[in-house]
């Protein structure tokens, strides 16, 4: 699986309103704020935001009193979701959904490969919350996962 640049600020954009605001819809973070806390490039952040507005995954108030808050509370927000917003479907071959791949004679599993690879992919991002990333506080199916030595090589 490869995320973008543009992926990764979003989601840790999105966690740091969440440990930031802790749902506290009165006190949104600015765009400033975020960009510093990450190290993410401010310009980069503000189109990424705009993106998550957008998208319904975050909130946005302009003036002095500005800033950015999640749309809803952080358990209900997937990585998943925010990397739909973002990037669009999860798993593609060439920018096709999988099920609409054609392949033929000794190619033809590659389609259920990469359909199991998708299925794979949700099954982790659409189960851990962005709350569970601001607590530390990860689903034990994927701290199991990542306790493997085999997983970091």
């Amino acid at each position: 699986m490869r995320l973008s640049a543009r992926v990764d600020y979003a989601l840790r954009a999105v966690v740091e309103l969440a440990s930031s605001s802790q749902g506290d819809r009165s006190r949104p973070v600015t765009a400033e704020q975020l960009a510093q806390a990450q190290s993410i490039p401010p310009k980069f952040l503000e189109s990424i935001l705009l993106q998550l507005r957008r998208g319904g995954v975050v909130n946005a108030q302009r003036g002095p009193e500005g800033g950015y808050w999640l749309a809803r509370p952080a358990t209900e927000i997937s990585l998943a979701d925010v990397i739909r917003v973002i990037d669009g479907p999860l798993a593609n071959v060439r920018g096709h959904r999988p099920e609409s791949l054609g392949y033929q004679g000794a190619a033809q599993a590659l389609q259920e490969v990469w359909i199991a690879l998708r299925a794979s992919e949700r099954e982790i991002l659409d189960l851990v919350k962005v709350a569970d990333v601001a607590a530390g506080d990860l689903p034990d199916r994927v701290r199991d996962l990542a306790a493997d030595p085999a997983a970091w090589v």
